[in-house]
């Protein structure tokens, strides 16, 4: 995955807390024309397996990522950052983030939907290793539109194949 340079150094990634929701939800308005609403935030975030995740820039929230956790993946539901506040690393520095998570022999790899007609979201993930490996007709409710299913696998370390190959044969 390639780094942004030095812009991400000043963006905090935390979790995301109720306060937040003013922002994320100005955020979600400016990013999409089918924007979720607070109550859909709610409900995927009450979800047991759920996990959402703020970007701040000066103590400022410029961007969110909204997540689930599964037995061998994490499926990216939501991911946003302000319009003012793009192409600044903040968006590569959440996926990087998110791919610190993965692991060799657990979940090793990110899911994601993108509209067929979001380019620059598109070119977004590609750039960050993401591969599109389907397409999903008509996925979405709000529209007949396609989606492009996007894939980001693990790139195993070579020391964390050694010691999981390692950890194999001691439990063999």
């Amino acid at each position: 995955m390639q780094g942004a340079g030095s812009t991400t150094q000043y963006t905090n990634i935390r979790w995301m807390i109720r306060r937040d929701m003013p922002s994320v939800l100005d955020i979600e308005q400016q990013s999409f024309e089918f924007p979720w609403s607070e109550e859909e935030f709610i409900r995927c975030l009450r979800q047991r397996n759920c996990i959402g995740m703020v970007a701040e820039r000066d103590t400022q929230v410029a961007g969110f990522m909204i997540y689930e956790l599964h037995k061998n993946r994490l499926h990216l539901l939501n991911f946003a950052v302000g319009g003012g506040m793009r192409r600044m690393g903040i968006g590569t520095a959440m996926i990087e983030k998110l791919a610190s998570k993965l692991t060799v022999d657990r979940r090793n790899r990110i899911m994601l939907e993108v509209r067929e007609t979001n380019l620059d979201a598109q070119i977004f993930f590609r750039q960050r290793g993401f591969r599109a490996i389907s397409v999903l007709r008509s996925f979405y409710e709000d529209s007949p539109e396609d989606a492009y299913l996007m894939q980001y696998r693990h790139r195993a370390s070579v020391e964390e194949m050694q010691s999981s190959s390692s950890s194999d044969r001691m439990a063999g």
